[in-house]
């Protein structure tokens, strides 16, 4: 069984799988944006801001594990 390709947003910084994703045209040319962040723009800013800040810790808290986890790594072949 095949998974679905997993294309990047350069909205949200998140990878999502293709039936996920939209390509837009942009100044820049046409790329990838994900439903999600396409639907958050047609809600109040308020909300729009709460979604941007959702997406920013989460992309965070992924960042920090993937630091600890080489980190920790590291100091397990250091001995």
């Amino acid at each position: 069984m095949s998974h679905p390709a997993n294309i990047y947003c350069y909205h949200c910084g998140r990878q999502h799988p293709s039936a996920e994703m939209r390509q837009i045209e942009t100044k820049g040319g046409k790329k990838w944006r994900c439903i999600k962040s396409i639907e958050a723009t047609k809600i109040p800013s308020a909300q729009r801001d709460a979604f941007g800040k959702a997406v920013t810790m989460t992309n965070k808290a992924e960042h920090q594990a993937r630091v600890k986890a080489r980190l920790d790594a590291e100091r397990l072949t250091a001995g």
